[in-house]
């Protein structure tokens, strides 16, 4: 029995992110593409709905400090949700913020053009989750914490 197309695996976040993720800028609606002619006819925007789900998507680019290849660091997490999901975590820096997600999911996908091609994943998420509890990241800088 083979795995179907599209199948999207759960993940706990601390797997898929060791160290964690930083939000830059805000949640935003993931709207349908519009085409000239549908902004000159003045047509609303949609926001698109999961096929599998039938919630709303939102979207939100995030940075993986883990990733040693600059071109994979930064990607978009897409947010299945009927509200719009608000960060649980203060900014740490103006526009940027720790994140962690509850609910994620990963899907294979292949990235690259090409002779590049390698895999990469499509993550999506249900939401955000409280960080506390969690050891400070700064600890491992003092030798507090076990090396990873």
């Amino acid at each position: 029995m083979a795995i179907e197309k599209g199948h999207r695996f759960a993940i706990d976040f601390d797997d898929a992110f060791p160290q964690g993720l930083v939000m830059v800028g805000e949640v935003i609606p993931d709207n349908e593409y519009q085409s000239r002619e549908d902004r000159a006819a003045g047509r609303p925007v949609r926001q698109r709905i999961d096929e599998v789900t039938g919630k709303r998507q939102w979207r939100a680019a995030v940075t993986d400090p883990g990733e040693t290849k600059a071109k994979r660091a930064s990607f978009e997490v897409t947010f299945l949700a009927d509200v719009q999901p608000v960060p649980t975590t203060a900014e740490a820096l103006p526009g940027m913020r720790p994140v962690e997600l509850d609910g994620l999911t990963a899907e294979p996908r292949v990235g690259g053009q090409g002779e590049f091609k390698y895999q990469t994943y499509v993550f999506r998420a249900t939401g955000f989750k409280a960080a506390a509890g969690k050891p400070s990241r700064s600890a491992s800088a003092t030798g507090d914490s076990k090396a990873a």
